[in-house]
């Protein structure tokens, strides 16, 4: 297949700046966030909350959000979800404001940017079906698989630019003005989205009841042994691998290298996955994906020991972008398994489905690193959680040889 053929139509070009500027901002913020946190407070946990407070809604929402996305026209609902993102970023810009900060106590700031995180929460659970949806919208269903490597890809290239420029914004122009900067980036997207027309629906079932709806959407993941294999091993793996949430306290307290390099550190798993997706698009990951999924997560559990156990800035960055690399093959598989095995008409439900096995589990690794910190010791709670990853891929690897032997080269195949 043409490594470029979804570049090729200009729509799919927008959606790409559409993702981008949203994943930078995103991406940006929660780094923000974090910095401030852990500034005011000096408390591990208050990191966790933080992905506490963003993974209730997400989660709680995901099925119905997943319904809503079936049911509607993607392109005007991205565009209020992205409407949404840029009001909660208006509201952390001023309340970082030094006057602001300077004038309230400290549990009212706290309080106030948890709950601004609650509502981002609440925007994430409809904006990732929303995106997997209209990728399918834009481009032929014969090039899914491409389309689906370099929405990846772009994102984690956001993933990489957005923790970096926020390590050297906060050392640059303070906190108040990185948070500005994140709000433009929001506005950003939005224009670049209006350049995309409306989209039809294409789900016959229009005004199906709800229950009926998160139903059908759930009876169809969890018949499908390919996906519900795939977000399983993903999700766990990520819950217990969270080390990215205690970040913060490996720059200021371990390694000592400030907030540009808390910045380098956040962006070297993304500039791994970031390497691993764009040489996919030459060479293929369908051959023997279960294998390759098994090996992938193995060596992300690997590379999180390291990180775990290193004093070493720099084989601290090495672990963090290896860990990057072999995610980068975890994500690529899940993605082309899940936009070459769902109908249409369910893509916002599945998605929803995928969000609260694998995105939320992100905040809920965050939560379970923070908590864990707190209990056992920052270095102690990270190798807990890359063995944990490593027990995960042993006990599926023996209880699923159906999974071990998935290979997507037909599905792929039957495409063209």
């Amino acid at each position: 297949m043409d490594p470029y053929a979804a570049l090729r139509f200009k729509e799919f070009n927008i959606f790409l700046a559409v993702r981008f500027a949203m994943v930078f901002a995103w991406s940006m913020q929660f780094i923000v966030i974090e910095w401030q946190v852990y500034s005011l407070t000096k408390d591990p946990l208050s990191l966790g909350i933080i992905g506490l407070m963003e993974v209730i809604p997400a989660v709680g929402m995901a099925l119905f959000a997943g319904h809503v996305v079936d049911q509607k026209e993607k392109r005007n609902l991205l565009i209020k979800c992205i409407l949404g993102f840029s009001v909660i970023s208006l509201g952390l810009f001023l309340v970082s404001h030094p006057k602001l900060e300077a004038a309230l106590e400290q549990d009212k700031i706290l309080y106030t940017i948890y709950f601004l995180v609650f509502l981002g929460g609440l925007v994430r659970a409809f904006i990732g079906p929303t995106i997997f949806s209209l990728i399918a919208l834009i481009v032929p269903k014969k090039i899914y698989p491409n389309a689906a490597t370099w929405s990846s890809s772009t994102w984690q290239l956001a993933s990489v630019l957005g923790p970096a420029v926020a390590g050297f914004s906060i050392s640059w122009i303070g906190i108040h003005w990185s948070m500005c900067v994140i709000f433009a980036f929001s506005v950003l997207a939005l224009l670049f989205l209006l350049k995309i027309p409306p989209k039809p629906i294409l789900n016959p079932k229009i005004g199906e009841p709800v229950f009926q709806s998160l139903r059908d959407g759930l009876r169809f993941v969890f018949g499908n042994k390919a996906i519900l294999g795939a977000l399983t091993l993903d999700m766990i793996a990520v819950l217990f691998g969270g080390a990215v949430a205690l970040l913060p306290i490996y720059a200021q307290d371990i390694l000592h290298v400030g907030s540009e390099g808390f910045g380098i550190l956040r962006a070297a798993p993304a500039v791994g996955a970031s390497i691993t997706m764009l040489g996919s698009t030459r060479f293929p990951l369908h051959k023997n994906a279960g294998k390759k999924l098994l090996w992938a997560v193995f060596g992300f559990g690997v590379c999180i020991i390291v990180f775990g156990i290193s004093e070493l800035f720099w084989l601290s960055v090495l672990a963090l972008f290896l860990s990057g690399a072999v995610d980068g093959v975890s994500m690529i598989i899940r993605q082309t398994i899940l936009q070459l095995k769902t109908p249409d008409n369910m893509r916002g439900r599945v998605a929803s489905v995928n969000s609260i096995f694998v995105g939320s589990s992100n905040e809920l690794g965050a939560f379970e690193s923070g908590l864990a910190a707190k209990l056992l010791g920052t270095v102690q709670a990270v190798v807990f959680g890359g063995i944990m990853t490593l027990l995960t891929v042993g006990t599926t690897a023996l209880a699923s040889p159906a999974f071990r032997r998935l290979d997507l080269s037909k599905d792929v195949d039957d495409q063209d």
